[in-house]
């Protein structure tokens, strides 16, 4: 497939400030927080920001922008439907979560019963983003069952990076307020590796013979190309990436964006002051940059089954 960079940005932006907001839910419920205006208007800044940029990000791929809003309707048969919906519920407990905590200074009571329904929708908007993909059985490699956790966890590391860099600023974070992000980068990144693994390692669930039923005949093999020129399938679902420079940037994404973050923010643990931030800084660096990789890859890496008619052997 054809990574569009609109998508890619959505699907890592809103994955972030959705993650950031189950890890503020979370925080809510177990209690050990102290809310503050300026550190409270800073994260949910964040992570809404984030959220909104994403959203209105997606609708860049569409042909006609103006008319997203069409596709809400279509909630009983359409992932994209219901992920649209579930954002938009989101923000409704979420900014009454916010309300409690940014002016209140209060967790408790009816703003965490809010923080709560916010943390639960979080995770089911991602979860609705996985199923997007994942439900395309056109596409063998994003129907692996492995897809939405990988979604799911991603958005998870991603939140609960920004959330202790950001919180930070203000108070240093004790070392068991960042241990759990550790563990769930460290946590995606191998349902990262079980994917890449999975996938490398699949039997085709098409072929060029099983596609045009000539199989019986031999082998089939491309004699003219459908089209004397390129087309919308050919540009959105054409897209091939050599397997030595996805191997490459595999490694590239799993060091930067894998190795790096968690080193830096276990020592990030071990650390105040200065040091402390600087750690989780470049912590927050790197893994954004292994996630955009990550997720260019889960586009580049995946083939349509429509390209067995335009010379593809297999998908």
């Amino acid at each position: 497939m054809h990574p569009a960079y609109s998508v890619i940005f959505f699907t890592t932006a809103s994955g972030a400030g959705y993650g950031m907001l189950v890890w503020l839910a979370m925080l809510a419920l177990a209690g050990n927080v102290v809310p503050a205006m300026v550190s409270g208007l800073v994260m949910f800044a964040i992570s809404l920001g984030l959220i909104t940029a994403g959203l209105l990000s997606s609708t860049f791929h569409l042909g006609h922008p103006e008319r997203a809003w069409r596709a809400l309707s279509q909630w009983r048969s359409s992932w994209l439907s219901r992920e649209g919906v579930a954002a938009v519920i989101t923000y409704g407990p979420a900014l009454v979560f916010a309300l409690g905590w940014i002016i209140f200074e209060s967790t408790s009571g009816l703003w965490l019963i809010a923080g709560l329904a916010t943390g639960v929708m979080a995770l089911v908007t991602i979860a609705s983003t996985g199923m997007i993909y994942a439900s395309l059985k056109a596409i063998p490699r994003w129907t692996d069952v492995t897809v939405v956790p990988v979604y799911l966890a991603f958005g998870l590391a991603t939140g609960g990076a920004l959330l202790v860099t950001s919180y930070n600023i203000f108070t240093p974070v004790p070392p068991h307020g960042i241990w759990p992000v550790v563990l769930v980068i460290a946590v995606a990144w191998a349902l990262k590796l079980l994917y890449w693994r999975r996938i490398d390692n699949a039997k085709p669930v098409a072929t060029a013979e099983s596609a045009t039923g000539l199989g019986h005949i031999g082998p089939v093999t491309l004699f003219e190309a459908p089209h004397t020129g390129e087309n919308y399938i050919m540009r959105e679902m054409g897209f091939q990436i050599a397997r030595k420079h996805a191997a490459k940037l595999r490694m590239i994404a799993l060091l930067v964006g894998g190795a790096v973050p968690v080193v830096a923010f276990a020592a990030a643990a071990l650390m105040t002051g200065p040091a402390m931030m600087i750690a989780c800084l470049l912590g927050l660096t790197g893994l954004c940059i292994g996630v955009l990789l990550e997720r260019w890859l889960f586009f580049a890496e995946a083939q349509h089954a429509a390209m067995l008619y335009y010379g593809a052997k297999a998908v």
